[in-house]
């Protein structure tokens, strides 16, 4: 399972620094995709954070954010997860939390990792469209796109 989830969050990091590079080159400014991309890293360090039992983040879920602090969230959403999932050794068990609204839940782990990497991979997909929307090119982060580069099958562009 530990292998299962690094290149599950390895390829959450991928594609969401493509997306920043994208959106950099393009020199995106446009809120409501910047909003939607914060709202998907910003998701990432509120569930970590519950995850390690730590205090409530103070990013806002659907708070604003510049391209130069996306990147900086992206980096670090990242780097904790992937340290957790490396000092992690059983994904087997029930994780108790209140959500954003303060509802009680329990839920096991491995479903809620595999549920934010999800809830990443639907965000991109909005930004997607909204870039199509105004004029600009969305660049690919499909998952078997990961698996194609880092196996040597496709080259990155």
């Amino acid at each position: 399972m530990k292998e299962y989830f690094l290149k599950l969050y390895q390829y959450n990091a991928w594609a969401d620094d493509r997306v920043i590079e994208c959106l950099e080159r393009q020199q995106v400014t446009d809120k409501k995709i910047l909003r939607i991309f914060g709202h998907l890293v910003s998701a990432q360090l509120i569930w970590y954070n519950r995850f390690k039992g730590l205090p409530k983040s103070p990013l806002q879920l659907w708070g604003d954010h510049s391209l130069t602090e996306l990147r900086s969230i992206a980096a670090e959403a990242a780097r904790c997860w992937l340290g957790f999932i490396n000092e992690e050794d059983t994904f087997d068990r029930v994780l108790k939390y209140n959500n954003f609204v303060g509802d009680y839940y329990e839920t096991n782990i491995r479903d809620l990792m595999a549920h934010l990497v999800n809830h990443c991979t639907y965000h991109r997909g909005q930004v997607a469209v909204l870039l199509r929307e105004r004029g600009l090119e969305p660049v690919n982060t499909d998952f078997v796109t990961y698996d194609r580069i880092i196996s040597g099958q496709l080259k990155e562009t």
